[in-house]
């Protein structure tokens, strides 16, 4: 574990709601004196003699003048969210009133607190695990029911109850095993090598589940950016704007007349889509229409998924299928949307395309088919329905330690297959250990943890 980090026998303070006017802001103060220095400030009421967990109502009081009457809600270490004392100020949500009230506190002897030292202060002392700390940041950057529940149930300690089962029982075997060593010469096994193995064979299966939940993971907290494309007047505008219900692109007969990228947000089942709206791709001498359909091909190429729009008029099945081989060659994940079906005839459509079983018909114009759309587009980067109950991994930092469980446990397996010494596993399972005891910052440094809560917000 490591120890105690540097500055935080400080009292800290800082403006807890979001900047600008409002009704109400809160200040938070957290360390030894929160209490003391509060109390200097509120002469209404002698708050070392209050209870935790109890509200007083009066004037806050700094250099001869009453600054606002305010609230001021008290929390007794160690019931807290940081683990010490804590005092939360409510006071109007005037801009020049919070500065007042924070020049007051500082002046007093607290100091301005680092981004996230709040929580940083929690998993010190022990209120949670790195895991549940960094999902404070997530749930706060939640913007979509998904990106909420997963960042929720992994507050709460879903994820860190799946660590710490794995951990404590790789724990009692890497020990079983090193007492072995001891008595080598004597030839003799105190781990169960068949349960050994049985328990590596279990582990090896839920982490390649939780690794491979980080595409979903990252889908439902960052969203997926998505390139519609096609060639001039497939309807690719017409298309962004039925998708967001609004008119956001302009829409002509006259090929060329989108020749930027228009971007815009679409939720889509709990799911943020970046949709992108294209120039037509088309040889042309026009040097502006060129450089759009160049910013076009860029942007088919770093999207998530390309929709690859089309009018079923105009397009020929071999032409449909170059296309296709061109984004398998390339890599590119993408949906086949034939657009205009309903002047062609949905029936003959079906028939000309008959070959692509994954092209959906549509009619942007008429919002034929738009929902079907919508559900495509959810399945193809999902794969299915979100349970967010389970564990998702949204964090870049857990996916990379918990790759490196999953080579330390395969190494595990080899040397059981292969009859490896005891002190051998013994290693490889030290090496797994390490990184389950990584994710929930059990073993980690002051450079570090300034790193992961520097990108919380001040005040949290």
């Amino acid at each position: 574990m490591i120890g105690k980090l540097t500055g935080h026998d400080d009292t800290i303070a800082a403006i807890a709601t979001a900047p600008g006017v409002g009704a109400i802001a809160v200040i938070r103060l957290s360390g030894l004196k929160a209490i003391d220095i509060t109390d200097i400030l509120f002469p209404s009421r002698d708050l070392a003699a209050q209870p935790g967990h109890t509200l007083h109502f009066g004037g806050l009081h700094f250099q001869g003048r009453v600054v606002d009457e305010v609230v001021v809600s008290l929390f007794r270490a160690p019931k807290s969210y940081t683990g010490e004392d804590v005092v939360e100020i409510s006071c109007h949500g005037s801009p020049y009133i919070q500065q007042q009230v924070m020049d007051a506190l500082i002046a007093t002897g607290a100091r301005l607190a680092r981004p996230g030292e709040f929580t940083q202060r929690a998993f010190l002392n022990g209120k949670l695990d790195l895991t549940q700390a960094e999902s404070v940041a997530d749930l706060i950057a939640s913007n979509t029911a998904a990106s909420h529940q997963t960042a929720m149930q992994q507050m709460r300690g879903g994820f860190s109850k799946e660590l710490f089962a794995l951990r404590e029982q790789l724990i009692k075997f890497s020990a079983l095993i090193e007492l072995e060593l001891d008595f080598s010469q004597e030839d003799v096994e105190f781990a169960d090598r068949s349960a050994l193995q049985q328990l590596v064979d279990q582990s090896l299966v839920e982490v390649e589940g939780l690794v491979h939940s980080f595409k979903v993971g990252n889908v439902i907290k960052n969203g997926v950016n998505t390139a519609i494309i096609g060639r001039p007047n497939a309807g690719k505008s017409t298309l962004l704007n039925t998708l967001l219900n609004e008119n956001r692109a302009i829409v002509s007969d006259i090929a060329g007349t989108t020749r930027d990228t228009i971007e815009e947000v679409l939720n889509i089942g709990g799911i943020l889509f970046r949709l992108i709206d294209t120039a037509g791709i088309r040889e042309s001498s026009d040097t502006i229409e060129s450089i759009g359909v160049q910013r076009s091909l860029e942007k088919m190429r770093e999207a998530g998924i390309v929709i690859y729009l089309f009018d079923v008029s105009e397009l020929t099945a071999d032409d449909l299928l170059t296309q296709v081989r061109q984004f398998d060659q390339e890599g590119i994940s993408y949906l086949l949307v034939g657009n205009k079906a309903d002047i062609l005839g949905f029936e003959e459509a079906r028939a000309k395309f008959a070959t692509f079983t994954n092209l959906i018909l549509i009619s942007a114009r008429d919002h034929a088919h738009i929902d079907e759309l919508r559900e495509r587009l959810v399945n193809s980067v999902m794969g299915g329905a979100i349970n967010t109950e389970n564990t998702i991994i949204t964090n870049v930092r857990h996916y990379a330690a918990l790759q490196e469980v999953y080579a330390a446990l395969l190494d595990v397996k080899k040397g059981m297959e292969t009859r490896l010494p005891g002190d051998l596993l013994a290693l490889d399972i030290r090496r797994a250990l390490h990184y389950l005891a990584d994710i929930a910052g059990e073993v980690t440094n002051e450079d570090r943890l300034d790193y992961i809560f520097s990108k919380f917000c001040i005040g949290k």
